[in-house]
């Protein structure tokens, strides 16, 4: 029994398959930059307060990725086993996140209470959209180098569709004129909302009808979700890769939450937006050269020389202080440079981890892994936003006034060293990682070759078991 190669798939099916993700990055950059500064200088949420809540509600995703991640494995309809959530979650993703972006008039406890019971329906919806979203990418096609160039247009659109929603809260406040006061900044996410619930829904549906699933294909009886998390902890490589990018996007979501922090207190600058635009934009334009690197060179080799240029560059942004935007700028530009392949490169390698884990089991279980995948990108946003504001706020951080030494010096370290250390060791975890392309092709063959019937060599341990 032939495994689907789809070697090559039509860019309109790429486009229609990266589209979601350019509407919902709207629950990344705003939730983990502006929101949280809104809650608490706006709104007048307790920034260690805000920093627990944010932090709780990933313990909460730890409970549903790998839920929705194995109910999406297992489920059976007329229309997939995807589809059903992208379609029905789409809209309340949409509705939990103009409740969100709309807290009402009223006390410090009760716009916690608001902010907590929002944020936790907006995860837990994202998370029935996005886990069975990215699960559908690793079966549209089994090819080494197409994956690269899948999963290459579709995290180009997540940048992309971060850049805008970056630039929207700059964009709407020319738009209609706003005031820079709290009323203003009330109005100003109250547009992002209604502007971005059509995309969601929009760019969502027209995923759904435009790419087709391939029907569940397992040569073994399915296992229960314990049993098969332990399984996933004896595929080596996807183990490798999990640690690594899970150090890795720790400290890269540190510098997501200070950056507003850092920019006004220790640069004493009103560029944020600005930089965030570079940084996102630099990301865009090299990311199609680092999808032709890794055809060349092969996926980890490219992914560890991104993470090295990024890391390099961003080192010296902790020696920076008032007047040093310029500098700052330019380092923004060089560490941009290997950040689409940052997401792209790792995206890419886990559709490969997943087919090594089809051999050890005889199941697809995208789900199950993306889930898992899923678990630490939230984890690490979660780490980056609880710990980076709860430290902030021990620190003696206050609102709106001129920060102390102390403050300043812990938020340079977090928003820039702490980072920095992290991805070094992310790429020394990284190294041991043992699937190239010829590994991967010979994992693909030993697939068709077991579900045949004939007994195949394991790839990675051809010396010592059998499959």
């Amino acid at each position: 029994m032939k495994t689907v190669s789809r070697k090559t798939v039509p860019l309109s099916k790429k486009i229609a398959y990266a589209a979601p993700a350019y509407a919902l990055a709207v629950v990344g950059i705003p939730i983990y930059v502006y929101m949280p500064k809104f809650y608490t200088d706006i709104i007048g949420v307790n920034v260690v307060l805000m920093g627990y809540i944010l932090l709780s509600v990933r313990i909460f995703d730890a409970l549903t990725d790998p839920a929705i991640g194995y109910i999406s494995d297992r489920i059976k309809t007329p229309f997939g086993r995807r589809r059903p959530f992208i379609a029905g979650g789409s809209f309340f993703v949409s509705l939990s996140m103009y409740f969100l972006f709309n807290p009402p008039e009223a006390s410090s406890s009760y716009s916690a209470l608001w902010f907590g019971g929002c944020i936790y329906a907006l995860f837990f919806f994202w998370t029935m959209v996005s886990v069975p979203y990215e699960s559908l990418g690793p079966e549209i096609t089994f090819d080494y180098n197409e994956r690269i160039s899948l999963f290459g247009v579709r995290d180009g659109f997540l940048i992309a569709g971060t850049l805008a929603a970056a630039s929207s809260p700059a964009l709407v406040e020319w738009l209609f004129n706003l005031s820079n006061t709290a009323q203003g900044e009330r109005a100003k996410f109250f547009w992002i909302a209604i502007i971005y619930a059509p995309f969601v829904i929009g760019f969502s549906w027209w995923c759904v009808l435009s790419i087709k699933e391939l029907p569940p294909q397992s040569v073994n009886r399915p296992v229960g979700l314990i049993k098969g998390i332990r399984q996933m902890g004896r595929n080596r490589p996807f183990v490798i890769l999990l640690i690594a990018y899970t150090i890795s996007a720790i400290g890269n979501n540190l510098p997501a939450t200070l950056i507003l922090f850092y920019v006004e207190y220790v640069l004493q600058s009103n560029l944020a937006d600005f930089f965030l635009l570079l940084y996102f934009v630099t990301g865009i334009v090299f990311l199609p050269g680092w999808i032709l690197i890794s055809r060349k060179i092969g996926k980890k080799p490219a992914w560890l020389t991104s993470m090295a240029i990024n890391t390099g560059a961003f080192f010296g942004v902790f020696f920076l202080g008032p007047g040093d935007a310029v500098i700052y700028g330019i380092l923004v530009f060089l560490s941009g440079i290997g950040f689409g392949a940052t997401l792209a490169i790792p995206s890419a390698i886990q559709a490969d981890v997943i087919d090594y884990d089809e051999l050890l089991t005889g199941e697809r279980r995208e789900g199950q892994y993306i889930g898992l995948w899923s678990i630490s990108k939230k984890f690490a946003a979660a780490v980056g936003v609880g710990a980076g504001l709860s430290i902030l706020g021990a620190a003696g951080y206050t609102p709106n006034v001129e920060q102390s030494e102390q403050v300043k010096l812990v938020l340079r370290t977090l928003y820039a060293l702490v980072p920095s250390v992290c991805n070094l060791i992310a790429i020394l975890i990284a190294l041991a990682y043992p699937i190239s392309s010829k590994v991967h092709e010979n994992i693909r063959k030993a697939i068709d070759d077991r579900n045949d019937g004939i007994l195949v060599i394991n790839p990675i341990k051809p010396m010592s078991s059998t499959v």
